[in-house]
C-alpha cells in the first residue's frame, strides 16, 4: 500500500481525512503537525488524535524558529499589509506545505493531503508550494467529495472517530495572529461577540496604565524590547501579550479571496499590528523620501503575493534582496504609547536619521531662506499656465 502525508491539525477536517484516505483512496496515512506557534493545548491535541485515528505514524514539527526568523521578519521588512491587515495564515501556508513536502521525500510517500475545502485560500497557498518542490499526487478529500461539515460530522460517528462539540467558531492561529470566521460572524451586520476575542482585551477589559515601550531594531527587524533582547520568537510572543493587554490588535474587515468571493474576517493581531506601525515609524527617519513612495509599491505587490499563496515565486526573492538593501539603514529605537485601544509612535531615534533637527529649527540661521524666493516663485508652473489660459 503506498504512503500518503496528510497535514494534520486534529480538528473536523483533517481527523476525516485519515480515514478517507484509507477507506476511499486506499493510502497508508502519515499526520504531520507543523509547530508555527498555534496553541500548546492545540499541538498536544493533534498528537493525540493522531494516535486515536490510526494513522501509521505521527510527525510534530518544530518550525516555530523558522517562521519567526525566515517569514515573520521578512513580512515585516515589507510592511506586509493586505486590504487593511497583517498577513498570519497566509504566511504560514508556504511554510507548512514546505516541511510537508520534505517529509513526504524523507518518507517515500506518493502523495500529500490536506483538509481544505474548496471555497477558501488554503488550497491555492499549500498546493502551489508542494507542486514547486515535489512530484507527489495531491489529494483534498473534502474538496473533491464535496462534503458539508454536517456530512463530515456523519462520516466521523459511522468510524468512531472521536469528535468534540461543534466549536462555534473556525479558528486558525500561530504565532502572527489569530483568524476567526464562521457562524454568526459570517453576518456582516452582526458586531464580533466578546468570546470571540482570546489574545486582544476590549477597551474596557484593558489596562488602566499607561505604557511607554521601546522597540528596538537591526537592519529592520526588532531585536530588543525594553532594552531586553529576545529570541525571535520570543519578541513576537512578548509584543502579542503588552499589545493584547492594551487591546491593541483586533481587526474586522470585508476581505478578498483569492477565488473572488468576499469574505468577512475578524483577526487578532496584536504583535503585527504594533511592530509593522513601529518599523514603518523608523522608516520614516532614515529613509528617503522617494524610497519610502516605493516602499508603498513594494508593501503592496509582496502582500499580494503572498497572501494569494505565491510565496515561492521569483519575484518576491527579488523583492526581498531590494528590500533587505534598503532595511540595512532602518536601525534604531522607536518609542511608543500604548492605551485603552490606542498606541501612538512618541519617539524615534537612530544613527542614520535623516532627520536635521539644526536646521529644521525655526531658530535656525545657517539655511539661507531668501534661496527659496526663485524656487517658490516658478514652482507649480505648468497649473499656474493651465489655470490662467485654459481653464473655463
Amino acid at each position: 500500500m503506498e504512503k500518503v502525508v496528510l497535514a494534520f491539525s486534529g480538528g473536523l477536517d483533517t481527523s476525516v481525512c485519515v480515514k478517507l484516505l484509507e477507506k476511499k483512496y486506499d493510502y497508508e496515512v502519515i499526520t504531520a503537525c507543523i509547530d508555527v506557534g498555534q496553541a500548546r493545548d492545540e499541538i498536544e491535541k493533534s498528537t493525540s488524535a493522531a494516535e486515536k485515528i490510526g494513522s501509521i505514524k505521527h510527525y510534530t514539527i518544530d518550525a516555530r524558529d523558522t517562521f519567526a526568523k525566515e517569514y515573520l521578519f521578512r513580512a515585516i521588512k515589507a510592511n506586509a499589509i493586505y486590504e487593511g491587515y497583517a498577513l498570519s495564515t497566509a504566511l504560514a501556508r508556504p511554510l507548512i506545505g514546505k516541511e510537508i513536502s520534505e517529509l513526504a521525500k524523507k518518507e517515500g510517500a506518493k502523495a500529500i493531503a490536506h483538509g481544505c475545502t474548496g471555497k477558501g485560500n488554503d488550497q491555492f497557498r499549500f498546493e502551489a508550494m508542494i507542486r514547486s518542490l515535489t512530484d507527489c499526487e495531491i489529494i483534498a478529500p473534502i474538496r473533491e467529495l464535496n462534503l458539508t461539515r454536517s456530512e463530515e460530522r456523519e462520516y466521523a460517528n459511522s468510524c468512531g472517530i472521536e469528535i468534540g462539540p461543534d466549536k462555534v467558531y473556525s479558528i486558525d492561529e500561530n504565532l502572527w495572529g489569530r483568524a476567526i470566521e464562521g457562524d454568526i460572524l459570517e453576518d456582516p451586520m452582526v458586531e464580533p461577540p466578546k468570546d470571540a476575542f482570546t489574545w486582544v482585551k476590549t477597551s474596557d477589559d484593558a489596562l488602566d496604565e499607561i505604557q511607554i515601550l521601546e522597540i528596538e531594531f537591526k537592519n529592520g527587524v526588532p531585536i530588543a524590547i525594553d532594552n531586553e533582547k529576545l529570541e525571535p520568537d520570543a519578541l513576537i510572543e512578548k509584543c502579542a501579550e503588552i499589545a493584547g493587554n492594551h487591546g491593541i490588535g483586533s481587526i474586522d474587515i470585508i476581505e478578498d479571496r483569492i477565488i473572488g468571493l468576499k469574505s468577512r474576517e475578524i483577526y487578532e493581531m496584536p504583535a503585527a499590528i504594533l511592530l509593522i506601525n513601529a518599523h514603518k515609524a523608523l522608516e520614516h527617519m532614515t529613509l528617503t523620501r522617494t524610497e519610502l513612495k516605493f516602499c508603498e509599491i513594494i508593501s503592496s505587490t509582496y502582500s499580494e503575493l503572498v497572501y494569494n499563496g505565491l510565496w515561492h515565486d521569483p519575484l518576491r526573492e527579488d523583492l526581498d534582496k531590494m528590500i533587505d538593501n534598503m532595511q540595512r539603514r532602518v536601525t534604531g529605537i522607536v518609542k511608543v504609547r500604548l492605551h485603552k485601544g490606542s498606541m501612538r509612535i512618541v519617539g524615534r531615534d537612530s544613527p542614520y536619521s535623516l532627520y536635521q533637527q539644526d536646521i529644521v529649527s525655526f531658530e535656525d540661521k545657517e539655511m539661507d531662506q531668501r534661496e527659496m524666493i526663485g524656487m517658490v516663485k516658478n514652482y507649480g508652473i505648468q497649473a499656474a499656465y493651465y489655470n490662467k489660459n485654459y481653464k473655463e
